[in-house]
């Protein structure tokens, strides 16, 4: 999934929204009278509001079309899966109250259960996850999602507790992909174009909240579902902000006005650990995510069709210069796209060193030479120039910045454009009108990458937007879609990760981490945090009434 900030949290985490309060976001219990101690213990109870502040704002809550992480950052409080992660990673029934595997690994069967409700009160039943496969599958929704239910040879729904799913073979990521399609309303969207419906700006689902109102540019607000399946969440109400700028997200937070933000290197490493007064009332959270940063190329822009070319601008970027200046260290020189430490993981290899003198001679093998001795580098008599384009993030913009400095060091002329998430992904992703980006993948648990890498992955709206083609890619991901046996699956990844890495599609920046600030006001955070993350049980979250913020109510 493409990530729209530099810090990947889980979808659970980051969704965590606001309310309206008296004087933007007023004064609290807690503000007028400094005494509490924020770090004694308090007893659960029912009730408050949570603001957070959102880089970018969502293209549309129906994540199938989506693709992006604030769709998906939002969505997941309103909609259920089948199954779900629990705190070890292990999957557990979400819509579901259990499921049995065929012997052959063919046929899913999957019981719903009993009495499950749409916020509306209509039944939620298999027929909505009948139609919602349906959906996902069908060619006019041109979902990023699509190929892992492909795969799927019949579907059925034969009474309102039972869906059941038969493969043409068995497909070893096939639980985990149920676990990752929101299931949505048949009664509601039967019919209609997922693409325009005004369903994904006014939503129906059946999760721990239902959206209340969304005002463009500035908030989206959510109040606890009352007919949620999975019972009550302790907080009452759930308000995102839209604050582009991160410095503007800090100020929010130190005024007291947000409850919690995901922090740049500076902020969490320097600026909150010198300020007593910060440390008093916000608690710090630092997390590996499953997710990286990387600058992909256009690979039907030329000349980066050239492996040549790319290699080249692997060797001449100083990852490591990146991950000091700009991320203080807080992040993972990588040469795989799968999380650091994990099976999935290749550690035979190595990141590309920096070694601009090795750039030059690939540049010069390519047929790029300076021939008016003006410091850039030509072929065919253009000037080797390219544009970056990337979000309104200040960590992807300064590291383009450093990016640009050490490309005009081999001869390259850089340019920078950092625009608007949303309109970023519909002007640029969508269209494939780009040079070169720097972007964000958040990854699932599952190896599989095959609707990022695989070539029949490059329609308008899928993931394989930088049109990479490599039969070998192809064929890797093929099979391990289909490998049932761990570690033959493993080695097919390691391999897949090594072409990667050869070919050079992208050019991996690091593996960062997840920082968090969290005002003590909001307690029962897990500390430390389970192998799923902080925001795992964030439907237990609360805040003691003495702690809340003085609200009103709409």
């Amino acid at each position: 999934m493409m990530t729209n900030t530099s810090h990947c949290l889980l979808k659970t985490v980051s969704t965590l929204l606001i309310s309206l309060c008296i004087s933007a976001c007023g004064s609290s219990d807690y503000a007028a009278n400094s005494d509490i101690d924020l770090n004694k213990s308090f007893a659960s109870e029912a009730g408050g509001s949570l603001i957070n502040a959102m880089t970018g704002e969502p293209s549309g809550l129906i994540s199938m079309i989506a693709g992006e992480s604030a769709s998906s950052a939002i969505s997941s409080n309103i909609f259920n899966s089948l199954l779900k992660y629990d705190k070890n990673l292990e999957l557990e029934g979400d819509l579901v109250e259990r499921w049995q595997i065929s012997a052959d690994q063919k046929t899913i069967v999957f019981t719903l259960k009993p009495n499950l409700k749409w916020a509306d009160n209509k039944p939620l039943t298999s027929a909505d996850v009948l139609f919602t496969w349906q959906a996902v599958t069908d060619e006019k929704t041109a979902s990023p999602y699509a190929s892992d239910f492909q795969l799927v040879k019949k579907a059925e729904a034969p009474d309102p507790l039972t869906f059941k799913v038969t493969y043409a073979e068995a497909y070893a990521p096939a639980l985990d992909s149920w676990a990752g399609l929101q299931i949505l309303p048949k009664h509601l969207l039967q019919g209609q174009d997922l693409h325009t419906t005004a369903f994904a700006r006014k939503p129906v689902g059946s999760h721990y909240y239902k959206l209340d109102s969304w005002a463009h540019g500035e908030n989206l607000k959510l109040s606890r579902n009352p007919n949620s399946v999975l019972g009550q969440a302790k907080i009452e109400q759930l308000i995102s902000r839209i604050i582009p700028d991160n410095s503007a997200q800090f100020l929010e937070l130190m005024a007291d006005n947000i409850d919690y933000m995901g922090l740049d290197p500076i902020k969490y490493s320097r600026i909150i650990p010198a300020r007593p007064e910060l440390q008093q009332k916000l608690a710090l959270y630092k997390e590996l995510g499953n997710s990286y940063t990387y600058m992909g190329f256009n690979l039907k822009h030329k000349p980066f069709d050239d492996k040549r070319v790319r290699l080249a601008i692997n060797y001449a970027i100083d990852k490591q210069e990146i991950i000091d200046g700009v991320y203080l260290g807080l992040g993972i020189n990588i040469a795989s796209p799968y999380k650091p430490g994990t099976r999935w993981s290749n550690p035979a290899l190595q990141p590309y060193p920096y070694d601009p003198a090795k750039a030059r001679a690939l540049l010069k093998e390519a047929g790029f030479a300076d021939n008016d001795g003006d410091g850039i580098l030509e072929r065919d008599g253009k000037p080797f120039a390219f544009e970056i384009v990337t979000n309104q993030n200040k960590e992807r913009e300064k590291s383009a910045v450093l990016i640009q400095r050490r490309l005009k060091e081999v001869g390259i002329d850089v340019k920078i454009r950092a625009i608007e998430w949303a309109s970023f992904i519909s002007r640029f992703i969508k269209t494939g009108d780009f040079d070169v980006v720097v972007l964000g993948w958040g990854l699932g648990l599952d190896p599989d990458q095959y609707n990022i890498w695989h070539s029949s992955q490059q329609a308008p709206g899928q993931f394989n937007f930088i049109g990479y083609n490599n039969p070998t890619i192809d064929k890797l991901l093929e099979q391990g879609r289909v490998e049932l046996n761990p570690d033959k699956r493993m080695k097919i990844y390691h391999e897949f990760a090594r072409v990667l890495l050869e070919d050079s599609p992208i050019v991996y920046l690091s593996a960062g981490y997840g920082l968090t600030a969290i005002h003590k006001r909001v307690k029962g955070i897990d500390d430390p945090a389970p192998p799923a993350g902080i925001g795992h049980n964030s439907h237990e979250w609360y805040i003691p009434q003495p702690l809340r913020r003085n609200e009103i109510n709409q």
